[in-house]
């Protein structure tokens, strides 16, 4: 089995807001999930999201801490260890890119309404962001 590294950016606003990217790209496309990617040769975990999070987003960010570790899998031999780091808004122009086709604030009320990837709300009440 290939292990990659990932790293996924959590960015809640003071009003309680998440950040979401819809992907772009499979797998799940067209879902709606944080913004995240590989962790590049050299870079940390924090490194990678706050990247990650421009990359796809537009938004400057600061990562705060390391909320948790999801285990995704990708087929049969590979699976994703993404780590979920909790991220500060600074600002930036919100725009989609990288492999990422939207990007929104969404209020709590809002996440179990959209199509979400696999285990993302478990996994964010798991971390404290939003009840399941």
């Amino acid at each position: 089995m290939r292990i990659v590294r990932a790293a996924a950016a959590v960015i809640v606003r003071e009003d309680g807001r998440l950040l979401l990217i819809r992907r772009g790209t499979e797998p799940q496309r067209g879902r709606w999930s944080v913004p995240g990617g590989r962790v590049e040769p050299g870079e940390t975990v924090a490194e990678a999201a706050v990247r990650e999070a421009f990359e796809e987003t537009g938004a400057r960010v600061r990562a705060e801490r390391e909320l948790g570790v999801v285990r995704v899998p990708a087929g049969p031999d590979l699976e994703y260890e993404v780590h979920d780091v909790a991220a500060t808004f600074l600002g930036g122009t919100l725009r989609p890119g990288d492999d990422a086709d939207a990007v929104r604030w969404v209020s709590p009320e809002e996440l179990p309404g959209l199509e979400t990837t696999d285990g993302l709300l478990e996994h964010l009440a798991r971390f404290g962001i939003h009840p399941a």
